[in-house]
């Protein structure tokens, strides 16, 4: 099957790079997940792909336990570098071209962000990490992810989680939630729901950028995503 997309943005959390431990790097876990990758970019669809840092650090918990905030949030922009080289290692020995480049310079481990040479990269498709969020403290690599998918011209964002998609609160707390197959950016607005932050939801309703939150858990949904199929939740400017 053909893919819907051309370009795709791929945000990943840190704490699914964790797996079942909960915190630092889990191989089995990002190795599969680079399978996925690589399944994907066969299709010769061009991938982004955005990291968290949780699994290894958190600035904004940090934050809240009297850590300086801006301190706190370059800390987690270093560890997404840490998740980003990790995730280049496991495409690369799948034999998938990979750079990562990085919102705050450090040019013995990767390139700097520059927005040209990034769209350069995808146009020869290679997979494009791109870490250290927006190089500022006080933003979210949700808002990160939302920013470089505009920058670079992608088609949709393709936000991986846990659970199957949206719901109206936490399925794995709340039985009684309610899935949502498709909902508009400020339905998630009014209703407070914690799919990505709200500078970066609103970011993806100025700019008209399609959002699919889907469970990257379960084999093939990535492939299943890319492919158009009726997989996760798609977000868009108004209700189906």
């Amino acid at each position: 099957m053909a893919a819907r997309y051309q370009r795709i943005l791929l945000k990943l959390s840190g704490e699914i790079l964790a797996g079942e431990a909960g915190h630092g790097i889990d191989e089995p876990v990002i190795d599969g997940l680079a399978g996925e990758i690589r399944d994907v970019h066969a299709l010769g669809v061009q991938i982004g792909i955005v990291l968290g840092g949780g699994n290894i650090f958190r600035g904004l918990a940090a934050s809240a336990r009297g850590m300086d905030r801006v301190a706190a949030d370059y800390m987690g922009m270093m560890a997404t570098v840490i998740n980003s080289l990790a995730l280049q290692h496991f495409l690369e020995k799948r034999g998938v071209y990979t750079r990562v480049m990085s919102a705050i310079e450090m040019a013995r481990v990767c390139e700097p962000y520059i927005r040209r040479r990034a769209v350069r990269h995808l146009e020869k498709n290679r997979v494009v990490i791109l870490a250290a969020g927006t190089g500022n403290p006080y933003f979210t690599t949700d808002t990160a992810a939302a920013l470089r998918a505009i920058e670079t011209g992608a088609d949709v964002i393709l936000k991986a989680t846990r659970v199957d998609g949206i719901y109206s609160g936490d399925p794995l707390k709340d039985a009684s939630a309610t899935f949502f197959p498709r909902i508009s950016y400020l339905d998630i607005l009014n209703r407070g729901l914690k799919v990505m932050d709200s500078t970066a939801i609103s970011l993806c309703m100025d700019n008209r950028l399609p959002l699919v939150v889907f469970n990257v858990g379960v084999r093939g949904n990535l492939l299943k995503v890319v492919q158009g199929e009726a997989v996760g939740t798609r977000v868009g400017e108004a209700e189906a």
